[in-house]
């Protein structure tokens, strides 16, 4: 399992990146290895009010399509095309060219709800109990 110190992280597999009111989006090391081969992903458009905890999106992969879940509320303002046209980005670099959205935060108090890098590891340990 992999999570990066410089990141924050939700219970839902989600990672964050925050820079000033900006927070970068994707999904974990961790959830996309549990998906395995990511084969198609659905994003909401630019432009879209998201609230922390509802869909931002969809993904497909070989074993299953799950929800993605906004890990803070505001308005997506970047998608990573990228991923939309090549999904194995998400597979091969989740917490670099494998992010997936970019929010314009508009709760940045939400922040304080996210897991650091430690407590995501041992939440995950801890789902496997």
């Amino acid at each position: 399992m992999e999570a990066l110190d410089e990141l924050k992280y939700t219970k839902s597999h989600e990672w964050v990146k925050i820079n000033g009111t900006i927070a970068t989006c994707g999904i974990t090391y961790y959830a996309q290895s549990e998906l395995s081969d990511i084969v198609y992903l659905e994003l909401h458009p630019v432009g879209t009010e998201v609230e922390k905890g509802k869909s931002f999106g969809t993904i497909e992969a070989v074993k299953a399509v799950s929800d993605m879940y906004a890990p803070i509320s505001g308005k997506i303002i970047e998608i990573n095309k990228n991923v939309i046209d090549a999904p194995n980005l998400v597979n091969e670099d989740p917490y670099g060219k494998g992010w997936m959205i970019k929010i314009e935060m508009n709760t940045p108090e939400e922040i304080n709800e996210f897991l650091t890098s430690e407590e995501y590891l041992k939440s995950i340990v801890d789902e496997h109990k």
